[in-house]
Protein backbone atom coordinates (compact mmCIF):
# COMPACT_ATOMS: atom_id res chain seq x y z
CA UNK A 1 0.00 0.00 0.00
CA UNK A 2 1.29 3.51 -0.55
CA UNK A 3 1.35 5.79 2.32
CA UNK A 4 -0.87 8.13 4.18
CA UNK A 5 0.57 11.71 3.69
CA UNK A 6 -0.12 14.05 7.19
CA UNK A 7 0.52 17.92 6.58
CA UNK A 8 0.19 19.72 10.13
CA UNK A 9 2.71 21.88 11.60
CA UNK A 10 1.46 21.16 14.81
CA UNK A 11 3.80 18.59 16.10
CA UNK A 12 0.79 16.82 18.60
CA UNK A 13 -1.52 16.47 16.04
CA UNK A 14 1.69 14.84 13.35
CA UNK A 15 2.58 12.50 16.33
CA UNK A 16 -0.96 11.45 16.92
CA UNK A 17 -1.76 10.37 13.72
CA UNK A 18 1.50 8.29 13.24
CA UNK A 19 1.12 6.38 15.92
CA UNK A 20 -2.84 5.40 15.26
CA UNK A 21 -2.04 5.21 11.56
CA UNK A 22 1.13 3.43 12.28
CA UNK A 23 -0.39 0.88 14.91
CA UNK A 24 -2.88 -0.14 11.61
CA UNK A 25 -0.15 -1.09 9.56
CA UNK A 26 -0.30 1.78 7.31
CA UNK A 27 3.49 3.46 6.25
CA UNK A 28 3.40 7.15 7.18
CA UNK A 29 4.65 10.41 5.48
CA UNK A 30 4.79 13.47 7.67
CA UNK A 31 5.74 17.72 6.02
CA UNK A 32 4.94 20.20 7.87
CA UNK A 33 4.23 23.09 5.21
CA UNK A 34 2.59 22.89 1.83
CA UNK A 35 5.50 23.62 -0.22
CA UNK A 36 7.38 20.30 1.19
CA UNK A 37 4.53 18.44 0.12
CA UNK A 38 4.21 19.85 -3.78
CA UNK A 39 7.96 18.97 -3.88
CA UNK A 40 7.74 15.68 -2.57
CA UNK A 41 4.59 15.22 -5.29
CA UNK A 42 6.65 16.33 -7.72
CA UNK A 43 9.31 13.91 -7.27
CA UNK A 44 7.39 10.57 -6.97
CA UNK A 45 7.58 7.87 -8.40
CA UNK A 46 5.70 4.35 -8.20
CA UNK A 47 8.57 2.23 -9.20
CA UNK A 48 10.46 3.32 -5.89
CA UNK A 49 9.38 2.68 -2.61
CA UNK A 50 10.97 5.52 -1.01
CA UNK A 51 9.77 7.98 -3.76
CA UNK A 52 5.72 6.53 -3.92
CA UNK A 53 2.92 8.73 -4.00
CA UNK A 54 0.20 9.03 -1.32
CA UNK A 55 -2.83 6.98 -1.24
CA UNK A 56 -4.73 9.69 0.74
CA UNK A 57 -3.52 12.97 2.02
CA UNK A 58 -4.62 14.75 5.56
CA UNK A 59 -3.79 17.99 5.90
CA UNK A 60 -4.63 20.97 8.31
CA UNK A 61 -6.44 24.14 6.73
CA UNK A 62 -4.45 26.90 8.50
CA UNK A 63 -0.37 26.54 8.53
CA UNK A 64 2.69 29.11 7.98
CA UNK A 65 3.76 28.78 4.37
CA UNK A 66 0.06 27.95 2.72
CA UNK A 67 -3.49 27.07 3.05
CA UNK A 68 -4.19 23.34 3.02
CA UNK A 69 -7.05 24.39 0.89
CA UNK A 70 -4.48 26.00 -1.32
CA UNK A 71 -2.93 22.98 -1.04
CA UNK A 72 -6.00 21.35 -1.91
CA UNK A 73 -6.51 23.07 -5.15
CA UNK A 74 -2.91 22.52 -6.21
CA UNK A 75 -3.21 18.40 -5.68
CA UNK A 76 -6.09 18.52 -7.23
CA UNK A 77 -4.83 20.02 -10.54
CA UNK A 78 -1.70 17.23 -10.47
CA UNK A 79 -3.67 14.05 -9.11
CA UNK A 80 -7.52 14.53 -9.17
CA UNK A 81 -8.40 11.17 -8.29
CA UNK A 82 -6.15 11.20 -4.45
CA UNK A 83 -8.24 12.23 -2.05
CA UNK A 84 -7.85 14.45 0.37
CA UNK A 85 -9.05 15.36 4.13
CA UNK A 86 -8.91 18.45 5.79
CA UNK A 87 -7.91 19.22 9.32
CA UNK A 88 -8.96 22.76 10.84
CA UNK A 89 -9.33 24.13 14.50
CA UNK A 90 -12.09 26.43 12.51
CA UNK A 91 -14.95 25.10 12.54
CA UNK A 92 -16.64 27.53 10.68
CA UNK A 93 -19.27 26.81 7.54
CA UNK A 94 -17.45 29.12 5.31
CA UNK A 95 -14.64 26.36 5.45
CA UNK A 96 -16.08 23.14 5.53
CA UNK A 97 -18.08 24.80 2.10
CA UNK A 98 -14.92 25.97 0.50
CA UNK A 99 -13.18 22.19 0.93
CA UNK A 100 -16.46 20.41 -0.05
CA UNK A 101 -16.20 22.52 -3.03
CA UNK A 102 -12.84 22.30 -4.16
CA UNK A 103 -12.89 18.80 -3.96
CA UNK A 104 -11.61 17.28 -0.70
CA UNK A 105 -12.95 13.76 0.55
CA UNK A 106 -14.05 14.97 3.74
CA UNK A 107 -13.81 17.65 6.41
CA UNK A 108 -12.52 17.22 9.86
CA UNK A 109 -12.85 20.14 12.60
CA UNK A 110 -10.45 19.80 15.32
CA UNK A 111 -10.71 18.13 18.68
CA UNK A 112 -11.24 14.62 16.64
CA UNK A 113 -11.98 11.54 17.67
CA UNK A 114 -8.50 9.70 17.35
CA UNK A 115 -10.85 6.10 16.30
CA UNK A 116 -12.80 8.21 14.07
CA UNK A 117 -10.12 10.01 12.24
CA UNK A 118 -8.89 6.88 11.68
CA UNK A 119 -11.84 5.34 10.10
CA UNK A 120 -12.36 8.21 8.16
CA UNK A 121 -8.71 7.58 6.68
CA UNK A 122 -9.62 3.93 6.04
CA UNK A 123 -12.59 4.91 4.48
CA UNK A 124 -10.39 7.34 2.07
CA UNK A 125 -8.18 4.68 1.70
CA UNK A 126 -10.38 2.24 0.04
CA UNK A 127 -12.13 4.72 -1.66
CA UNK A 128 -8.78 5.74 -3.03
CA UNK A 129 -7.85 1.60 -3.94
CA UNK A 130 -11.68 1.83 -6.06
CA UNK A 131 -10.49 4.37 -7.78
CA UNK A 132 -6.67 2.67 -8.95
CA UNK A 133 -8.94 -0.63 -9.75
CA UNK A 134 -11.71 1.56 -11.90
CA UNK A 135 -8.34 3.23 -13.82
CA UNK A 136 -7.11 -0.80 -14.97
CA UNK A 137 -10.05 -2.07 -15.35
CA UNK A 138 -11.00 1.44 -17.49
CA UNK A 139 -9.65 0.26 -21.04
CA UNK A 140 -11.37 -3.40 -21.03
CA UNK A 141 -14.60 -1.35 -19.99
CA UNK A 142 -14.53 1.56 -22.79
CA UNK A 143 -17.91 -0.15 -24.33
CA UNK A 144 -19.94 -1.99 -21.92
CA UNK A 145 -19.44 -2.05 -18.33
CA UNK A 146 -20.30 -5.01 -16.30
CA UNK A 147 -19.10 -7.92 -13.97
CA UNK A 148 -22.23 -9.74 -13.16
CA UNK A 149 -22.07 -13.46 -14.90
CA UNK A 150 -24.83 -12.39 -17.05
CA UNK A 151 -23.16 -9.71 -18.62
CA UNK A 152 -20.13 -11.45 -18.92
CA UNK A 153 -21.67 -14.15 -20.61
CA UNK A 154 -22.73 -11.32 -23.01
CA UNK A 155 -19.43 -10.13 -23.64
CA UNK A 156 -18.15 -13.93 -24.22
CA UNK A 157 -21.61 -13.88 -27.09
CA UNK A 158 -19.97 -10.54 -28.47
CA UNK A 159 -16.85 -12.34 -28.71
CA UNK A 160 -17.80 -15.47 -30.17
CA UNK A 161 -19.42 -13.67 -32.93
CA UNK A 162 -16.62 -10.93 -33.74
CA UNK A 163 -15.53 -12.99 -37.33
CA UNK A 164 -19.24 -13.21 -38.69
CA UNK A 165 -21.76 -11.00 -39.77
CA UNK A 166 -24.80 -13.54 -38.57
CA UNK A 167 -27.75 -11.65 -37.72
CA UNK A 168 -28.48 -11.05 -34.11
CA UNK A 169 -31.54 -10.50 -32.43
CA UNK A 170 -30.61 -8.53 -28.85
CA UNK A 171 -34.13 -8.91 -26.35
CA UNK A 172 -33.92 -7.24 -23.18
CA UNK A 173 -36.48 -4.45 -21.18
CA UNK A 174 -36.20 -0.67 -21.82
CA UNK A 175 -33.28 1.11 -20.86
CA UNK A 176 -31.02 -2.13 -20.57
CA UNK A 177 -28.57 -1.29 -23.38
CA UNK A 178 -29.38 -2.91 -26.43
CA UNK A 179 -27.80 -0.59 -28.56
CA UNK A 180 -24.62 -0.88 -26.91
CA UNK A 181 -24.64 -4.57 -27.74
CA UNK A 182 -25.60 -3.67 -31.24
CA UNK A 183 -22.73 -1.15 -31.56
CA UNK A 184 -20.11 -3.62 -29.74
CA UNK A 185 -20.78 -5.90 -32.34
CA UNK A 186 -20.51 -3.79 -34.91
CA UNK A 187 -17.15 -2.94 -33.36
CA UNK A 188 -15.85 -6.39 -33.12
CA UNK A 189 -17.05 -7.70 -37.03
CA UNK A 190 -15.50 -8.36 -40.21
CA UNK A 191 -17.80 -4.46 -40.86
CA UNK A 192 -16.56 -2.93 -38.39
CA UNK A 193 -14.76 -0.32 -40.89
CA UNK A 194 -18.31 0.59 -42.55
CA UNK A 195 -20.75 3.06 -41.28
CA UNK A 196 -23.41 1.83 -37.94
CA UNK A 197 -26.78 3.08 -38.94
CA UNK A 198 -29.73 2.97 -35.70
CA UNK A 199 -33.20 3.66 -36.61
CA UNK A 200 -36.04 2.86 -33.71
CA UNK A 201 -38.82 1.62 -35.49
CA UNK A 202 -41.36 3.01 -32.81
CA UNK A 203 -40.63 6.35 -32.77
CA UNK A 204 -40.97 6.92 -36.82
CA UNK A 205 -44.30 7.75 -37.93
CA UNK A 206 -46.05 4.61 -39.97
CA UNK A 207 -46.16 6.77 -43.25
CA UNK A 208 -42.45 7.99 -43.03
CA UNK A 209 -40.82 4.76 -41.97
CA UNK A 210 -40.99 3.00 -45.24
CA UNK A 211 -39.41 6.06 -46.81
CA UNK A 212 -36.73 6.30 -43.91
CA UNK A 213 -35.79 2.44 -44.56
CA UNK A 214 -35.99 2.66 -48.05
CA UNK A 215 -35.36 5.86 -48.94
CA UNK A 216 -37.55 7.55 -51.87
CA UNK A 217 -37.39 8.29 -55.59
CA UNK A 218 -38.52 12.06 -56.69
CA UNK A 219 -41.93 12.74 -56.93
CA UNK A 220 -42.75 9.25 -55.11
CA UNK A 221 -45.69 11.03 -53.11
CA UNK A 222 -45.96 15.19 -52.50
CA UNK A 223 -43.22 16.93 -50.93
CA UNK A 224 -40.65 14.10 -52.34
CA UNK A 225 -38.77 16.90 -54.36
CA UNK A 226 -35.45 15.10 -54.70
CA UNK A 227 -34.40 11.37 -54.48
CA UNK A 228 -33.46 10.51 -50.54
CA UNK A 229 -31.11 7.49 -49.58
CA UNK A 230 -32.68 5.32 -46.77
CA UNK A 231 -31.23 3.89 -43.64
CA UNK A 232 -30.42 0.81 -45.77
CA UNK A 233 -28.40 2.50 -48.64
CA UNK A 234 -26.71 4.73 -45.80
CA UNK A 235 -25.70 1.52 -43.71
CA UNK A 236 -23.99 -0.15 -46.66
CA UNK A 237 -21.15 -1.91 -46.33
CA UNK A 238 -21.88 -1.43 -42.31
CA UNK A 239 -24.27 -2.41 -39.86
CA UNK A 240 -27.94 -1.40 -39.84
CA UNK A 241 -29.44 -1.28 -35.94
CA UNK A 242 -33.18 -1.82 -36.16
CA UNK A 243 -34.75 -0.92 -32.62
CA UNK A 244 -37.92 -2.15 -31.24
CA UNK A 245 -38.11 -4.18 -34.21
CA UNK A 246 -41.51 -5.82 -32.58
CA UNK A 247 -43.56 -2.12 -32.82
CA UNK A 248 -42.96 -2.21 -36.59
CA UNK A 249 -46.16 -2.06 -39.08
CA UNK A 250 -47.32 -5.51 -40.49
CA UNK A 251 -47.02 -4.39 -44.17
CA UNK A 252 -43.40 -3.20 -43.59
CA UNK A 253 -42.49 -6.63 -41.97
CA UNK A 254 -42.82 -8.26 -45.62
CA UNK A 255 -40.85 -5.78 -47.48
CA UNK A 256 -37.67 -6.31 -44.53
CA UNK A 257 -38.48 -9.92 -44.72
CA UNK A 258 -37.86 -9.45 -48.61
CA UNK A 259 -34.57 -7.75 -47.92
CA UNK A 260 -33.32 -10.18 -45.94
CA UNK A 261 -33.76 -12.93 -47.77
CA UNK A 262 -32.87 -12.07 -51.39
CA UNK A 263 -30.42 -8.97 -50.20
CA UNK A 264 -32.46 -6.94 -52.53
CA UNK A 265 -35.20 -3.59 -51.75
CA UNK A 266 -36.48 -1.14 -53.99
CA UNK A 267 -36.99 2.59 -52.97
CA UNK A 268 -40.67 4.25 -52.26
CA UNK A 269 -41.67 4.82 -56.28
CA UNK A 270 -38.57 2.98 -57.98
CA UNK A 271 -38.14 0.58 -59.95
CA UNK A 272 -34.26 -0.68 -60.16
CA UNK A 273 -33.59 -3.01 -57.34
CA UNK A 274 -30.71 -1.74 -55.01
CA UNK A 275 -28.56 -4.04 -53.69
CA UNK A 276 -28.17 -3.94 -49.56
CA UNK A 277 -25.06 -4.83 -48.36
CA UNK A 278 -25.76 -4.49 -44.61
CA UNK A 279 -25.31 -6.52 -41.29
CA UNK A 280 -28.63 -6.49 -39.44
CA UNK A 281 -29.03 -5.97 -36.14
CA UNK A 282 -32.46 -6.27 -34.29
CA UNK A 283 -33.30 -5.42 -31.04
CA UNK A 284 -36.73 -5.62 -28.85
CA UNK A 285 -38.05 -5.39 -25.48
CA UNK A 286 -41.55 -6.94 -26.63
CA UNK A 287 -42.28 -11.07 -26.36
CA UNK A 288 -41.88 -11.74 -30.06
CA UNK A 289 -42.99 -15.27 -29.93
CA UNK A 290 -46.29 -13.59 -28.03
CA UNK A 291 -46.38 -11.25 -30.73
CA UNK A 292 -46.47 -13.42 -33.37
CA UNK A 293 -48.92 -15.73 -31.77
CA UNK A 294 -50.97 -12.78 -31.48
CA UNK A 295 -50.95 -12.04 -35.60
CA UNK A 296 -48.74 -8.72 -35.18
CA UNK A 297 -45.65 -10.42 -35.80
CA UNK A 298 -44.86 -12.73 -39.03
CA UNK A 299 -43.96 -15.64 -38.27
CA UNK A 300 -40.98 -15.80 -41.12
CA UNK A 301 -39.23 -12.56 -40.15
CA UNK A 302 -38.96 -13.83 -36.47
CA UNK A 303 -36.89 -16.68 -37.89
CA UNK A 304 -35.24 -14.47 -40.12
CA UNK A 305 -34.03 -12.20 -37.74
CA UNK A 306 -33.60 -15.18 -34.44
CA UNK A 307 -30.36 -16.65 -36.17
CA UNK A 308 -28.66 -15.65 -33.03
CA UNK A 309 -30.29 -14.11 -29.80
CA UNK A 310 -29.05 -12.76 -27.44
CA UNK A 311 -30.64 -11.63 -23.88
CA UNK A 312 -29.55 -8.33 -21.81
CA UNK A 313 -30.40 -9.21 -17.80
CA UNK A 314 -32.04 -6.23 -16.64
CA UNK A 315 -30.28 -3.80 -14.11
CA UNK A 316 -31.97 -5.57 -10.82
CA UNK A 317 -30.73 -9.43 -12.12
CA UNK A 318 -27.26 -7.91 -11.80
CA UNK A 319 -27.11 -5.46 -8.28
CA UNK A 320 -22.95 -6.51 -8.01
CA UNK A 321 -23.13 -4.19 -11.29
CA UNK A 322 -24.59 -1.38 -9.48
CA UNK A 323 -21.68 0.90 -7.50
CA UNK A 324 -18.94 -0.01 -10.62
CA UNK A 325 -21.62 1.30 -13.24
CA UNK A 326 -22.86 4.69 -10.73
CA UNK A 327 -19.15 5.56 -10.33
CA UNK A 328 -18.85 5.37 -14.10
CA UNK A 329 -21.55 7.44 -14.67
CA UNK A 330 -20.97 9.98 -11.39
CA UNK A 331 -17.24 10.84 -13.33
CA UNK A 332 -19.58 11.20 -17.09
CA UNK A 333 -21.79 13.62 -15.18
CA UNK A 334 -19.46 15.13 -13.51
CA UNK A 335 -16.80 15.69 -16.70
CA UNK A 336 -20.52 17.03 -18.58
CA UNK A 337 -20.95 19.42 -15.97
CA UNK A 338 -17.25 20.94 -15.38
CA UNK A 339 -17.61 19.92 -11.92
CA UNK A 340 -15.12 17.54 -9.47
CA UNK A 341 -17.17 14.33 -9.58
CA UNK A 342 -19.35 12.92 -6.23
CA UNK A 343 -19.04 9.84 -4.20
CA UNK A 344 -21.15 7.59 -3.16
CA UNK A 345 -21.77 6.98 0.62
CA UNK A 346 -22.06 3.37 2.01
CA UNK A 347 -25.76 3.62 3.23
CA UNK A 348 -26.86 5.13 -0.77
CA UNK A 349 -24.83 3.20 -2.49
CA UNK A 350 -26.94 -0.19 -0.31
CA UNK A 351 -30.08 1.90 -0.82
CA UNK A 352 -29.15 2.20 -4.81
CA UNK A 353 -28.38 -1.69 -4.83
CA UNK A 354 -31.58 -2.82 -3.34
CA UNK A 355 -33.90 -0.69 -5.92
CA UNK A 356 -35.71 -2.41 -8.58
CA UNK A 357 -34.65 0.41 -11.34
CA UNK A 358 -37.37 -0.37 -13.40
CA UNK A 359 -35.71 1.87 -15.85
CA UNK A 360 -32.58 0.22 -15.91
CA UNK A 361 -28.97 0.98 -16.66
CA UNK A 362 -30.44 4.36 -18.19
CA UNK A 363 -32.58 5.37 -14.91
CA UNK A 364 -29.19 4.94 -13.29
CA UNK A 365 -27.48 7.08 -15.06
CA UNK A 366 -30.29 9.79 -15.41
CA UNK A 367 -30.10 9.40 -11.17
CA UNK A 368 -26.17 9.69 -11.46
CA UNK A 369 -26.71 13.36 -12.92
CA UNK A 370 -29.43 14.41 -11.06
CA UNK A 371 -27.31 13.72 -7.86
CA UNK A 372 -24.03 15.43 -9.80
CA UNK A 373 -26.70 18.45 -9.70
CA UNK A 374 -28.65 18.41 -6.64
CA UNK A 375 -26.78 16.64 -3.78
CA UNK A 376 -24.85 19.18 -1.45
CA UNK A 377 -21.83 17.43 -0.50
CA UNK A 378 -18.71 15.68 -2.59
CA UNK A 379 -19.64 12.48 -0.23
CA UNK A 380 -23.67 11.55 -1.54
CA UNK A 381 -25.37 10.45 1.70
CA UNK A 382 -28.90 7.99 2.42
CA UNK A 383 -31.32 11.06 2.45
CA UNK A 384 -29.47 12.98 -0.79
CA UNK A 385 -31.00 10.08 -3.11
CA UNK A 386 -33.78 10.91 -5.87
CA UNK A 387 -37.61 10.59 -4.19
CA UNK A 388 -38.15 7.79 -6.31
CA UNK A 389 -35.01 5.55 -4.72
CA UNK A 390 -36.33 6.42 -1.47
CA UNK A 391 -39.89 5.70 -2.09
CA UNK A 392 -39.35 2.29 -4.37
CA UNK A 393 -37.40 1.21 -1.32
CA UNK A 394 -38.93 2.41 1.88
CA UNK A 395 -36.65 2.97 5.00
CA UNK A 396 -37.44 0.76 8.28
CA UNK A 397 -40.02 2.23 11.02
CA UNK A 398 -38.01 4.47 13.01
CA UNK A 399 -37.70 2.22 15.98
CA UNK A 400 -34.58 2.51 18.53
CA UNK A 401 -32.53 -0.09 15.81
CA UNK A 402 -33.34 2.08 12.86
CA UNK A 403 -32.97 5.78 14.37
CA UNK A 404 -29.68 4.55 15.50
CA UNK A 405 -28.61 3.50 11.94
CA UNK A 406 -29.58 6.99 10.16
CA UNK A 407 -27.74 9.13 12.85
CA UNK A 408 -24.44 6.98 12.41
CA UNK A 409 -21.65 7.52 10.24
CA UNK A 410 -21.67 5.27 6.99
CA UNK A 411 -19.05 2.09 8.55
CA UNK A 412 -21.20 -0.97 8.56
CA UNK A 413 -19.28 -2.28 11.74
CA UNK A 414 -20.37 0.81 13.36
CA UNK A 415 -23.62 0.79 12.66
CA UNK A 416 -24.71 -3.02 13.54
CA UNK A 417 -22.51 -2.49 16.78
CA UNK A 418 -24.13 0.56 18.00
CA UNK A 419 -27.84 -0.07 16.16
CA UNK A 420 -27.09 -3.55 18.99
CA UNK A 421 -27.18 -0.68 21.50
CA UNK A 422 -29.51 0.86 20.64
CA UNK A 423 -31.92 -2.28 20.67
CA UNK A 424 -30.81 -3.66 23.57
CA UNK A 425 -31.51 -0.89 25.85
CA UNK A 426 -35.47 -1.02 24.05
CA UNK A 427 -37.62 -3.84 25.61
CA UNK A 428 -37.62 -7.03 23.65
CA UNK A 429 -41.34 -6.74 23.30
CA UNK A 430 -40.90 -2.79 21.31
CA UNK A 431 -37.94 -4.62 19.18
CA UNK A 432 -40.57 -7.17 17.69
CA UNK A 433 -42.38 -4.67 17.08
CA UNK A 434 -40.60 -2.53 15.23
CA UNK A 435 -41.37 -4.90 12.51
CA UNK A 436 -37.45 -4.16 11.11
CA UNK A 437 -35.97 -7.91 9.81
CA UNK A 438 -32.71 -7.09 11.46
CA UNK A 439 -34.36 -6.86 15.09
CA UNK A 440 -33.50 -10.52 15.60
CA UNK A 441 -29.46 -10.70 14.91
CA UNK A 442 -29.33 -7.11 15.99
CA UNK A 443 -30.66 -7.89 19.81
CA UNK A 444 -28.12 -11.21 19.92
CA UNK A 445 -25.52 -8.54 19.17
CA UNK A 446 -26.10 -6.51 21.56
CA UNK A 447 -26.64 -9.36 24.29
CA UNK A 448 -23.44 -10.19 23.30
CA UNK A 449 -22.00 -6.90 23.72
CA UNK A 450 -24.00 -6.70 26.66
CA UNK A 451 -22.25 -10.21 28.29
CA UNK A 452 -18.95 -9.17 26.73
CA UNK A 453 -18.92 -5.65 29.03
CA UNK A 454 -20.31 -6.68 31.86
CA UNK A 455 -17.12 -9.57 32.27
CA UNK A 456 -14.95 -6.56 32.34
CA UNK A 457 -13.93 -6.41 28.80
CA UNK A 458 -11.80 -3.36 27.51
CA UNK A 459 -11.67 -4.73 23.72
CA UNK A 460 -15.76 -5.01 23.21
CA UNK A 461 -15.38 -2.66 20.28
CA UNK A 462 -12.34 -4.61 18.29
CA UNK A 463 -13.46 -7.76 19.26
CA UNK A 464 -17.13 -7.64 17.34
CA UNK A 465 -16.16 -5.70 14.82
CA UNK A 466 -13.47 -8.80 14.01
CA UNK A 467 -15.74 -10.96 14.02
CA UNK A 468 -18.36 -9.32 12.19
CA UNK A 469 -16.06 -8.05 9.74
CA UNK A 470 -15.05 -12.46 9.43
CA UNK A 471 -18.76 -13.45 8.93
CA UNK A 472 -19.04 -10.80 6.07
CA UNK A 473 -15.87 -12.24 4.29
CA UNK A 474 -17.05 -15.58 4.93
CA UNK A 475 -20.60 -15.44 3.53
CA UNK A 476 -19.28 -13.15 0.68
CA UNK A 477 -16.32 -15.71 -0.56
CA UNK A 478 -18.73 -18.61 0.12
CA UNK A 479 -21.38 -16.95 -1.73
CA UNK A 480 -18.57 -16.37 -5.33
CA UNK A 481 -17.03 -20.09 -4.74
CA UNK A 482 -14.23 -18.31 -3.36
CA UNK A 483 -13.60 -16.02 -6.06
CA UNK A 484 -11.90 -12.68 -4.33
CA UNK A 485 -12.36 -9.65 -6.76
CA UNK A 486 -16.67 -10.89 -7.23
CA UNK A 487 -16.81 -10.91 -3.13
CA UNK A 488 -14.77 -7.77 -3.02
CA UNK A 489 -17.30 -5.97 -5.18
CA UNK A 490 -20.71 -7.21 -4.19
CA UNK A 491 -19.31 -6.48 -0.69
CA UNK A 492 -18.56 -2.68 -2.35
CA UNK A 493 -15.26 -2.98 -1.01
CA UNK A 494 -12.25 -2.82 -2.66
CA UNK A 495 -9.76 -5.78 -3.67
CA UNK A 496 -6.84 -4.90 -2.40
CA UNK A 497 -8.74 -4.51 0.86
CA UNK A 498 -10.53 -8.10 1.13
CA UNK A 499 -7.13 -9.27 0.59
CA UNK A 500 -5.65 -6.87 3.66
CA UNK A 501 -8.97 -8.07 5.70
CA UNK A 502 -7.99 -12.03 5.08
CA UNK A 503 -4.73 -11.77 6.31
CA UNK A 504 -5.38 -9.58 9.39
CA UNK A 505 -8.24 -11.68 10.45
CA UNK A 506 -6.21 -14.53 9.46
CA UNK A 507 -8.71 -16.47 7.04
CA UNK A 508 -6.14 -16.12 3.92
CA UNK A 509 -6.17 -19.84 4.30
CA UNK A 510 -9.39 -21.01 4.72
CA UNK A 511 -11.23 -22.41 1.35
CA UNK A 512 -14.25 -21.10 0.79
CA UNK A 513 -14.56 -23.39 -2.51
Amino acid sequence: MKPIWIVDDDPSIRFVLEKALGREGWPIRSFTQTRDVLKALADTDNSDPARQPPQVLVSDIRMPGGSGLELLEQVRAQQPGLPMIIMTAYSDLDSAVSAFQRGAFEYLPKPFDVPKAVELIRRAVEESQREEEAEVQAPLQAEMLGQAPAMQDVFRAIGRLSQSQVTVLITGESGSGKELVARALHKHSPVSGGPFVAINTAAIPKDLLESELFGHERGAFTGAQTQRRGRFEQAEGGTLFLDEIGDMPFELQTRLLRVLSDGHFYRVGGHQAVKAHVRVIAATHQDLELRVKDGVFREDLFHRLNVIRLRLPALRERREDVPMLTQHFLQQSAKQLGVEPKRMGTMALHRLQAFDFPGNVRQLENICHWLTVMAPAQQIALKDLPPEVLGGQPLPAMGAASAALTALPENPVAQAVESAAALAEASPMSASQSGTADAGWLQDLGRHAQQLLAQGHNDVWNQLSQQFEAQLLRTALAATHGRRVEAASRLGIGRNTITRKLQELGLDDESFD
